[in-house]
């Protein structure tokens, strides 16, 4: 009656007699598909969920702790979806097919007879078929798995619920938290129909009727006073173990003042567990560390004493030593090379025997040990290194053990070592292993030791690999495939070496400015590199190094690029040091850098063109179209706590500097120097920052800081002038995405083409290249279903000259006016995440142009109303940053 009522006040007025019937319409839509109808009788749905009160405690832990949660609006409206899927689910169809499968299967069977195979195919088919059914069956059809099914209240999770966020206080230190759940069922209506009724929307005889059965839980928490650490005590009955402790105090992480946190004393004890691993201390674990609270002597702080069993009554903890240290070079080629040699003789040396008189043999004793094949062995640096036949230089694997007969046991050596020989890229496996020699049970852990000998038993990988790999691209509205081709050979030289070649073969879409059109252009790369695992100096630094992965690595590679207008090639020879200092943290130096560019064909219509672009819009494009000559050295930090494929809380930071041309002057004006080969002299540095918020296991937020600049040190012909793919450009798939790549910028300047009737418009064809980037993007990531995952993005930058350009007015940087300039655009994108391979969609759409007219700036108002404005497709493989 009151919808009524609503209709009868709206009527009068004509203007909004169509939008009543419509927000009605929608109204009733809305009602029709209420969640309400997938409860059964005296279910509930859940709601809403809040945490009340927290001001100190973490807000976020808690409500992860809630064992319900309301179904997920944002992005998606998992429900809705949910609900709209249910509509075609029928279950008990979805049983006669299960039921239909099994009776065909029989009759299938009972066909082949005893054909095992077929029988085998039957089997596999009849699992898949079932398997599938049974998912639509448990989990509904594929848009109810796309959606959320309706979360049923349940009391006794709520209870729990209490129960766990009780607990998690008094482990940060709320030692008298109190949490109560209190679950209230009033309906209101929706926003919609609040709007339409105003004050009239109170409860009427429908809302009696849906009465309890929406919840909203809330949590309200009362946190109290902290506990506070007063007081720091120790219990180590082992003399050797006290006195290790006491070095390292100053590590510890718990202080007197702080809130008590039982996280921080988990880490305690792990902290503790790895300071003795590292002093000797090989049988030590976690569990002999116990940490005693007593709340007792003052109120709200807390004593805390750290004890430290003993293995056992009067059994102190033993520190080990190594007595020997072993690598093995070929583990698990040995039966192969015995079948090979046709060597089954058994060894006539005795347990513990190596071959050499008064050594012993770390690999272990008895009969399985004596059977192998025999063994080449060599004692380097007190290591010794065994194989049927030595393939990797001793010397240099000796580098990469970072434990030596003599030293105590010693975890992050041992670690250090696994990860220096996995590094080398040589070894499928590279386990260290470590077997006790002798018994006994010193009285004290200070005075005597056990031994230990330590085995690397280091699994080849295999000599030669071939990676196939097939690709496409999507430019300039046309699909270009691609084939890469790698070969790898592991230690060519005996001393672990890595020789890459590579070569690839393309076909790209590119806009032709000759014809006017969309054309494919043939790509062509080859390239060679030699990676050594140590510095190539003419001074020992290997062995104080080897800790940071040190390489050489030289590298050769010559592109080919064929199109319509020009034909172009590339050649580049580079000498680079690159070393680690995490795993997450790498260096790369480049003292040796030549590249030499030629174009060997160029269009005479679009020699002309560039020589337009130059004349009229002071474009450098035309540089990248002369024999050139680009002599420089670079150096690189790069630190990323990012897997592949960026799962994890995370950050990137990549810093590049390039300095170029500075011997020109040396041969520039020498005879023999050809002066149609240019060769500038240029610094370059660029920034890029990213941070990943891992807001839940499945969302993220993520955003990008990128920018640089670029400028020549001296004037070539009276101006400062750069290589022009030294040049810094906004625009494509990894920047602003809304724009073409290398199309946005410069500044406020808006480039124009004059047609040849005499009018004017504007150019949106040509690549803007500046000397100073700035832009960024903000990313919104979630999953949609299975490997579909989805992202809402904004993306802002643009390019700048330093300098003033008489021909590109409004393209120089000023600090007045730098920040108007900045273009802005939106969108969406789809990634197919198939884990080996990220498929990413985006598409963006301008929202404002810094270089259109001042009055069309705001481009999301002509969306679509012209071909400028069409938002941009953009496809590539990987995320955006």
């Amino acid at each position: 009656m009151k919808s009524l009522l609503l209709v009868t006040k709206l009527s009068g007025r004509r203007p909004w007699r169509p939008l009543a019937w419509l927000l009605l319409a929608g109204a009733a839509a809305l009602a029709a598909c209420s969640p309400l109808r997938l409860l059964r009788p005296g279910q509930r749905l859940l709601s809403k969920m809040a945490v009340v009160g927290p001001s100190r405690a973490n807000e976020e832990r808690l409500l992860a702790l809630a064992q319900q949660k309301p179904n997920t609006r944002f992005p998606l409206p998992k429900l809705a979806i949910y609900q709209l899927g249910n509509r075609f689910y029928d279950s008990a169809r979805i049983k006669k097919q299960l039921a239909a499968i099994r009776q065909d299967f029989e009759k299938r069977r009972a066909a082949a007879g005893s054909d095992s195979a077929r029988l085998g195919q039957l089997l596999a088919r009849r699992e898949r078929q079932l398997n599938r059914k049974q998912l639509v069956l448990d989990k509904g059809n594929a848009i109810m798995r796309l959606g959320e099914a309706p979360v049923i209240y349940d009391s006794a999770s709520t209870r729990r619920s209490v129960e766990q966020m009780t607990t998690f206080l008094r482990s940060q230190g709320y030692f008298r938290a109190r949490v109560v759940a209190a679950d209230t069922a009033r309906y209101r209506h929706g926003l919609l129909l609040r709007l339409l009724a105003g004050r009239n929307a109170a409860a009427d005889s429908a809302d009696r009727a849906k009465l309890y059965q929406r919840v909203t839980v809330t949590y309200r928490v009362r946190e109290g006073a902290a506990f506070v650490v007063s007081q720091l005590t120790q219990s180590i009955p082992d003399s050797g173990v006290a006195a290790a402790v006491r070095r390292a105090q100053g590590a510890s992480l718990l202080k007197v003042g702080d809130h008590y946190n039982e996280d921080l004393i988990g880490q305690e004890r792990a902290r503790l567990e790895a300071l003795l691993k590292s002093q000797g201390y090989y049988d030590f674990r976690q569990a002999y560390v116990t940490l005693e609270a007593d709340t007792s002597y003052q109120a709200f702080t807390v004593r805390l004493r750290t004890l430290i069993a003993n293995p056992g009554p009067g059994l102190p903890h033993r520190v080990y030593t190594l007595r020997q240290v072993a690598v093995v070079t070929d583990a698990g080629v040995g039966r192969s090379l015995r079948v090979a040699v046709a060597d089954t003789a058994r060894r006539t040396r005795g347990p513990g025997r190596l071959g050499q008189a008064g050594q012993s043999n770390p690999l272990g004793a008895g009969p399985r040990a004596r059977l192998g094949p025999r063994t080449d062995t060599t004692e380097v640096d007190s290591v010794q290194f065994s194989a049927y036949r030595q393939r990797y230089n001793p010397r240099l694997l000796a580098g990469k053990v970072a434990v030596r007969p003599g030293q105590r046991y010693s975890l992050p050596r041992t670690q250090l070592t696994q990860r220096q020989f996995a590094d080398l890229d040589m070894f499928r496996f590279n386990p260290v292993t470590y077997r006790k020699v002798g018994t006994g049970a010193p009285a004290d852990s200070t005075a005597a030791t056990g031994l230990l000998d330590a085995v690397v038993t280091a699994t080849p990988a295999p000599r030669f690999q071939e990676t196939t790999e097939f690709g496409g691209t999507y430019v300039a509205n046309l699909p270009g495939p691609f084939v890469n081709v790698r070969f790898k050979t592991r230690n060519p030289f005996g001393g672990a070496e890595v020789l890459e070649l590579g070569v690839r073969v393309g076909f790209e879409g590119q806009f032709n400015r000759v014809t006017g059109g969309d054309e494919y252009t043939t790509l062509f790369g080859a390239t060679a590199a030699l990676v050594l695992p140590q510095f190539l100096v003419p001074f020992r630094t290997n062995r104080y190094l080897s800790r940071y992965n040190p390489k050489t690595r030289f590298s050769l590679s010559d592109t080919y690029v064929s199109r319509p207008e020009y034909t172009r090639t590339n050649v580049e020879l580079t000498y680079d040091y690159i070393w680690q200092r995490s795993a997450f943290h790498q260096f790369v130096i480049s003292p040796f850098v030549q590249n030499v560019v030629n174009t060997t064909k160029i269009d005479s219509f679009f020699q002309h063109q560039l020589d337009s672009l130059r004349t009229y819009l002071g474009s450098p494009l035309y540089r990248s179209f002369v024999r050139l000559y680009e002599p420089s050295m670079s150096a690189t930090s790069l630190y990323n706590s990012n897997d592949f494929n960026e799962t994890r809380d995370a950050h990137y930071l990549r810093l590049f500097l390039e300095v170029g041309g500075l011997t020109r002057d040396l041969y520039r004006n020498a005879r023999w120097y050809n002066p149609n080969v240019a060769v500038y002299d240029f610094a370059k540095f660029t920034a890029d920052y990213r941070r990943y918020h891992k807001l839940s296991p499945d969302h993220f937020l993520v955003y990008r800081f990128n920018g640089g600049v670029v400028h020549a040190l001296t004037k070539t012909d009276g101006l400062y002038t750069v290589a022009y793919d030294k040049y810094l450009f906004a625009g494509g798939s990894n920047s602003v995405r809304a724009w073409k790549p290398r199309r946005l910028g410069v500044g406020g300047f808006s480039a124009t083409v004059t047609n040849p009737d005499g009018s004017v418009q504007r150019d949106y064809k040509s690549e803007q290249p500046g000397e100073l980037l700035l832009e960024g993007s903000v990313e919104y990531r979630f999953p949609i279903y299975s490997f579909i995952k989805g992202a809402f993005f904004t993306d802002y930058g643009n390019t700048w000259n330093i300098t003033a350009d008489p021909q590109r007015p409004g393209s120089e940087f000023a600090l007045g006016s730098f920040y108007r300039q900045f273009a802005v655009g939106s969108g969406v994108g789809i990634r197919l995440d198939f884990t080996f391979l990220i498929l990413r969609l985006d598409l963006a759409a301008k929202i404002y142009d810094p270089t259109a007219p001042s009055n069309a700036r705001w481009a999301v108002k002509y969306v679509y109303k012209d071909g400028d404005h069409v938002p941009a497709f953009n496809l590539g493989i990987g995320y955006p940053f």
